[in-house]
């Protein structure tokens, strides 16, 4: 029997419950000849999905807290759709993790099933939980914003000794001084900032590259998106926007021959619209010079299902974070960060980073 690969969330959302139903709907999947929708890799490595093994969860929501995970992912207010009803009871329970900033004030101002409603427990020892689980990769799937709180469980993986998947806007795999640290604990980390699989931002990053590559200068170009779930709700409130905007921005302008001025790039978030739920929709508009510098205009709309557009990547990650700890690879991964996250150590083409990818896996590249 091959070896489980034993993995711990903080943040039960909707991201969450994705990757968990994923885990189910895609158990029996035996081979890499298969075709299946949803999937880069049916086997990553040696390691198929149905090793990975879900041993611990944090949340602070009371709606969650308690609860086996196999309930909580469907408790409100998470909105995603549910494409994997059947989940087996896990033996796992949502324990109460440190709020510090991971909600934001203006949240209590909404409606019950659309916000977050704090529980009374007292939070747990996370280092303790984290080793007693026997946990191995900490995935953080914090809200946008919560930079003592994702800087806590950051913590937290290095003093269990676990590797450490950074999903959110925090800069901790493209940080120095964190890269440091985990490179002195042998520990890998992949972050920050996960993309989708075919979402705005990676739809924006490919055709900005066309353009490029294809002689054309660009001159303006935007990228708004809106959707209904809790991160559109959390992002109201502009001051913990800087660094989703930082990451989301740089994705882009890494693909451009030249940078744009402020005024003549605009990505991020736009607004809330509850009835959308988890689909987001994204406008994207592309101006630019071509031969004859003759204008050319690109307007684009994009309506995708937000949270397994994120597992369809994190899944990959959990299994390369367990071939670096196989390896004793300590510190960022740069392939699997360049190719997964928006806000790598290292920004390359998307093409670039896939190859990479392949090399590490492989064992051809180190990182």
């Amino acid at each position: 029997m091959q070896k489980q690969t034993k993995i711990a969330i903080v943040g039960i959302g909707n991201c969450a419950s994705s990757l968990i139903q994923g885990l189910f709907y895609y158990k029996n999947i035996r081979n890499d000849d298969e075709l299946v929708p949803g999937l880069m890799h049916n086997i990553l490595g040696p390691y198929k999905i149905s090793n990975i093994k879900l041993v611990a969860a944090f949340d602070v929501d009371k709606r969650k807290v308690g609860k086996d995970v196999s309930r909580a992912i469907f408790e409100l207010p998470n909105c995603t759709k549910v494409f994997c009803k059947n989940i087996p009871h896990l033996e796992v329970k949502v324990k109460m993790g440190k709020v510090l900033d991971g909600i934001a004030s203006h949240m209590k101002n909404y409606p019950p099933d659309k916000t977050f409603l704090l529980a009374k427990e007292k939070p747990v020892n996370v280092v303790r939980e984290l080793k007693k689980s026997g946990a191995e990769i900490l995935i953080n799937y914090l809200p946008v914003g919560s930079q003592e709180a994702v800087e806590y469980y950051a913590n937290c993986a290095l003093r269990a000794g676990i590797a450490f998947i950074n999903c959110m806007p925090v800069f901790i795999a493209s940080d120095e001084k964190w890269q440091e640290k985990f490179e002195k604990k042998g520990l890998p980390c992949i972050g920050d900032d996960i993309k989708s699989q075919v979402g705005a931002t990676i739809t924006h990053r490919v055709l900005s590259r066309l353009f490029a590559q294809r002689g054309v200068t660009i001159d303006r170009s935007y990228q708004l998106n809106f959707g209904g779930n809790t991160d559109f709700l959390n992002m109201l409130s502009r001051e913990r926007l800087k660094s989703k905007k930082i990451s989301k921005t740089e994705s882009v302008e890494s693909q451009l021959n030249k940078r744009l001025s402020y005024d003549n790039l605009h990505i991020g978030p736009s607004d809330y619209v509850p009835f959308l739920k988890d689909n987001k929709i994204c406008f994207i508009r592309i101006e630019g010079r071509k031969f004859g510098n003759v204008p050319i205009e690109l307007e684009l709309r994009l309506s995708v299902e937000d949270s397994p557009n994120s597992a369809g990547c994190v899944i990959d990650a959990i299994r390369i974070a367990k071939i670096a700890l196989d390896r004793k690879i300590g510190g960022a991964l740069i392939s699997p960060s360049a190719y997964f996250m928006k806000h790598p150590p290292q920004q390359f083409s998307d093409e670039k980073a896939r190859e990479m990818v392949e090399e590490f896996i492989l064992n051809k590249r180190e990182r």
